[in-house]
């Protein structure tokens, strides 16, 4: 891990009084919801019995679902969530943007877990509305400093020869924006929801690159979008060759509209500015074209007046997404952290969790796949005992960067960006459970 002083160091494996972080056993747990020892042992024969004897119904009765048919199949031609989980919804918050053609809704990373987002939750960011493309009428065009400009229908791209499925975060560079100066949005879903993570299918940018034959005069590409904002990228052509992909579908089917349908680019590790949507046009260049989002938009200005530019990365950043403003804690005894972690630069390796607001640290247990510039689930299994918490992760990558405090981020960037905030974020858990936004360091 990296030798930085502040969020680099580990401080002692201590929790808060009354808080015990553990990997809680069957005979504890059990022990935790009232049932003794004799309970845990003889489990099995009870359950035997139980069995046998069949259900008591003045204790558990038949419920109404299971005295009737349930609908069959079909009723639903593409699969909805239950009914009961209508509230899982993408949101917006009206205030940030002039018009909803030029706004963002946020993925309820509150309610999720794992480490892939369904794509109808994916957060959405227009800078022009939604380009409705016929795909039979789709093209896309490679042209500039190349030895064979050349387009490209759908089905053209789809039958070519090396498809890929990868797994990658896409986060806005403006995610946390609004927290530059302090706590403002009350919900993980408003504070960090302008992220998904999903396995995209398509074609190496390469591929197409090398079809038309890339002049040596040629340094940059640029990616035009096909909506009313022609969303326009300068991407260094070494990222290009690398790893970006010409994606025509997310978690294994054509990507949403709201997405990109029928093609968008995807630039792993990047600000997802860069990942233009409804991708029509590719133009190589030698030198970078200083579009209005990469000059009086996305660019960090810092607090002497100089502007950072072309600052493509996303660092590494966490959140705990349970316990927080919009999933608070419910119940003493057994429960569970959960969180994301992901960075722009490599694979997470380490995510440590505080819950006294920095001062103490615990690893916490990253649960299913650690990819390369993809989402990462942790886990911290604790008892509460109804004390306040001051909730935090802290995530790590592979190249050894710490995420950093807020304060240590603001000493570097000062207070006037509204992109790349990657500091550590701060919940404060009262002693019935509410959760809310708070700032610490």
């Amino acid at each position: 891990m990296s030798q930085h002083s502040g969020p680099g160091q580990q401080g002692p494996e201590k929790m808060p009084s009354g808080t015990r972080a553990a990997s809680l056993s069957r005979r504890g747990f059990l022990s935790a919801l009232g049932m003794g020892a004799g309970a845990a042992a003889g489990g099995s024969a009870l359950a035997g019995r139980a069995l046998a004897a069949g259900p008591d119904p003045n204790i558990v009765p038949v419920p109404e679902w299971s005295k009737m048919l349930g609908a069959g199949v079909n009723v639903n031609p593409y699969g909805k969530p239950s009914m009961f989980e209508k509230d899982v919804v993408r949101r917006e918050v009206e205030w940030l943007t002039a018009s909803r053609e030029s706004s963002v809704s946020f993925t309820p990373l509150y309610a999720l877990d794992g480490v892939i987002t369904p794509n109808g939750l994916c957060f959405v960011r227009h800078h022009g509305g939604e380009a409705e493309i016929d795909p039979d009428k789709y093209r896309l065009m490679i042209h500039g400093l190349v030895d064979k400009p050349l387009v490209f229908t759908l089905e053209d791209i789809k039958r070519m020869p090396g498809r890929v499925n990868r797994a990658y975060f896409l986060e806005c560079a403006a995610n946390s924006g609004m927290e530059w100066r302090g706590a403002q949005l009350n919900g993980c879903q408003f504070t960090h929801g302008m992220i998904h993570n999903v396995f995209y299918t398509g074609i190496p940018l390469k591929t197409l690159l090398d079809m038309a034959g890339v002049q040596a005069k040629g340094k940059w590409v640029l990616a035009e979008g096909a909506d009313a904002a022609v969303m326009t990228r300068s991407i260094p052509l070494e990222k290009a060759m690398k790893d970006c992909l010409v994606a025509f579908a997310m978690n294994g089917e054509a990507l949403r509209p709201e997405q990109g349908y029928p093609v968008r680019l995807v630039v792993p590790g990047w600000e997802g500015n860069m990942w233009v949507k409804w991708l029509r046009r590719l133009k190589v260049g030698d030198e970078p074209w200083q579009q209005r989002e990469e000059t009086s938009k996305y660019t960090d200005l810092l607090a002497d007046g100089r502007s950072r530019r072309f600052t493509f990365v996303m660092d590494a950043k966490s959140v705990v997404t349970s316990p927080s403003p919009q999933a608070p804690l419910k119940h003493k005894g057994p429960n569970v952290i959960s969180g994301i972690a992901w960075s722009g630069r490599g694979t997470i390796k380490r995510v440590d969790v505080s819950l006294d607001g920095g001062r103490n640290w615990t690893t916490a247990r990253i649960e299913g796949p650690a990819m390369p510039m993809a989402m990462t689930r942790f886990y911290l299994d604790f008892d509460w005992a109804g004390d306040e918490l001051m909730v935090q992760s802290r995530a790590m990558d592979d190249t050894g960067y710490v995420q950093p405090t807020k304060n240590e981020l603001r000493a570097v960037r000062g207070t006037n960006s509204i992109y790349h905030n990657n500091g550590i974020q701060t919940w404060l858990v009262r002693s019935n459970g509410e959760t809310e936004n708070v700032e610490v360091g």
